[in-house]
Parts: C-alpha cells; sequence; structure tokens
C-alpha cells in the first residue's frame, strides 16, 4: 500500500513538472551556459542563472518573486556571461505543453561592478522583447509561446545594440493563459554587456518588479475560452513598452505581435518586435490613429499617422503609429 501511495505521488510530481517549467540553458555566440537545477540544493550548482526552486507557475504579480522566480538569490558559485551589444541570446525551456501566451524579455542594470548579490527586486527593468498573438483570435490564434514550442523549446533574442555597457541581469518570461489568473513564469541570468552603447533607457519605460504589472491587466484576466475571444484579435501584453533602441527585436516568429501597453494604461496598442526603422509617409487618404498599423505587406489601409506620430517600420510584414 505504501508503495503504491509512494508511486502516485512521484506520477504527481512528474506531471506536475511537465505542466509547468522555465529556461535551462542559454546559447550566447555559440557558448552554451546551463540554467540552475530545480527541485536540487543549491549548494555545488554553478550557473549564469539565479536560483529557481521548482516549476511551479507565479499567479499572483504582486509577489516578490515575480522578478527572477522564487527565489531569485545568487549562487555561491554564481557566473555571468559576456554578452557582445547586437548580439543574440537564445533561451531553451523545458519541454514546454502551453502554447497560448506571449514570451517577453527585461533588462536590469546592476549597481557596481557585478550583479551578484543584488537584490532583484532593488533594481530598475526595461523591456527589450515582447511577442504576443501573432495571428488570428485570442480563442484559436498562433501564439508566440506557441512558436517557441515550435521551435525546438527556444526563444531567441537580440541585445539592443544601443544599450550601455555594464552588468545586468537579463529576464526571461512567458505567461501561459490557459488559466486564470495567467500563470507567469520569470528565470533571470547575470550578463556583462559589451560595447560601445550610448542610450539609457528613459525613466518612462523604467519598471520594477513587483510593480510592472497588476492583477487587474487585461492581458493577466483574459479568458482565453470565453465566447468574446472566438472573435477577438487584440492582446494586451503586460508591462511597458518596448524600449526604443536600435536592434530591440525577437527573432523567433515572421510576424509582429498583436496588443501590448504600458502597465499603467489599458490602452491597447499593437506590439512590434522591431524598432529599427522610421519612416513618415506623405501618401494621400486617411490618417491612421496612434498605435494603429500603417503599413506592411499586403496592408491596405491609412499610411499616413494622425499628428504627433511617425509610421515606424516593425518589419515586412507590419508597421506602426508611435
Amino acid at each position: 500500500m505504501k508503495a503504491a501511495l509512494a508511486s502516485a505521488f512521484a506520477l504527481s510530481q512528474i506531471a506536475g513538472v511537465v505542466a509547468h517549467g522555465g529556461v535551462l540553458s542559454y546559447d550566447i555566440a555559440g557558448t552554451t551556459y546551463n540554467g540552475f537545477v530545480p527541485y536540487n540544493t543549491p549548494v555545488g550548482q554553478s550557473s549564469i542563472q539565479r536560483i529557481w526552486n521548482k516549476y511551479d507557475p507565479i499567479q499572483d504579480v504582486t509577489l516578490p518573486i515575480l522578478a527572477c522566480n522564487d527565489n531569485g538569490l545568487t549562487l555561491d558559485l554564481q557566473k555571468t556571461a559576456s554578452v557582445a551589444a547586437g548580439s543574440k541570446v537564445v533561451a531553451f525551456w523545458n519541454t514546454w505543453p502551453h502554447d497560448t501566451g506571449p514570451m517577453l524579455a527585461y533588462l536590469a542594470q546592476c549597481p557596481g561592478s557585478t550583479c551578484t548579490g543584488v537584490d532583484p527586486t532593488t533594481l530598475k527593468w526595461f523591456k527589450i522583447a515582447e511577442a504576443g498573438l501573432i495571428s488570428g483570435t485570442v480563442g484559436k490564434g498562433v501564439w508566440a509561446a506557441g512558436q517557441m514550442i515550435a521551435a525546438n523549446n527556444s526563444w531567441t533574442i537580440t541585445i539592443p545594440s544601443t544599450v550601455p555597457a555594464g552588468n545586468y541581469l537579463l529576464r526571461h518570461e512567458t505567461i501561459a493563459l490557459h488559466s486564470m489568473p495567467a500563470q507567469n513564469y520569470p528565470e533571470c541570468a547575470q550578463i556583462q554587456i559589451t560595447g560601445s552603447g550610448n542610450v539609457p533607457p528613459p525613466a518612462s519605460i523604467l519598471v520594477s518588479f513587483p510593480g510592472a504589472y497588476k492583477q487587474t491587466d487585461p492581458g493577466i484576466t483574459i479568458d482565453i475560452y470565453s465566447n468574446a475571444a472566438l472573435t477577438q484579435t487584440t492582446y494586451v501584453i503586460p508591462g511597458p513598452p518596448v524600449y526604443p533602441g536600435t536592434g530591440a527585436t525577437t527573432t523567433t516568429g515572421p510576424t509582429s505581435t498583436v496588443g501590448s501597453s504600458s502597465s499603467s494604461s489599458s490602452t491597447s496598442r499593437p506590439a512590434t518586435t522591431s524598432t529599427t526603422a522610421t519612416t513618415t509617409s506623405s501618401a494621400p487618404g486617411a490618417t491612421q490613429t496612434k498605435y494603429g498599423q500603417c503599413g506592411g505587406q499586403g496592408w491596405t489601409g491609412p499610411t499616413v499617422c494622425a499628428s504627433g506620430s511617425t509610421c515606424t517600420v516593425s518589419n515586412q510584414y507590419y508597421s506602426q503609429c508611435l
């Protein structure tokens, strides 16, 4: 009887792990960095990643562990990876069953010469990449999380080339929307960015964790199983706008996402996965409102932006009034 109970418990633990997860390793300039191994003692572990003890989701965005997961502390054998500004970082997740939800990445610069020992809840974060609803509807569409799964459970971002050199925490996150409230899965890694970048993030896009999201944000409370979700084609990605520096892109997926907003606003706007080139069309005709689509392959709507905004190219498929 005891053996049967033990077996059942073990199976339940395995099922729980399969259902949840996190970032297991990173590839930076061809070098693989192992992540922290959850459920094991941190003693003897060495990684660029901060400690995250378990695969469980975070469903209360007001908790301090939203910054870098539970518990987000520095390892005794903590490593820091050198990353050239403008280069790519590939995060490899465990086998992931939740294909409905956004993918996000943030940076936070640490004071001094290292991030080791720095409390992530004391830092100011800025978003460098986001992707949400790629196509279709909220209830039946293609999501960034689905693209991550299709890419062998990997998500690739580019460290913006204009970010100033220094020591940073890099925060990867996915938000699984199959439950209410949503399930947040963040992990952090320590990196040292090199290069000649000289564009610090503006104060208007800096956020804290917790604080960047509210439990009432539409991107957290959304019901993907509702009747409305069958026709809804926008999703409001939680958090601030993406850092405007050159190179702030996500490289997984052919199209930009739909729906993003500042954490202090519920105004929906199409989110971009790139903020590279900016052009203002002088073509005649109707004008597009701020945050509306203004161009892209196959676009037949307005190409002139309302006063105070310009048509910003995200990629060949999407341009947006910003």
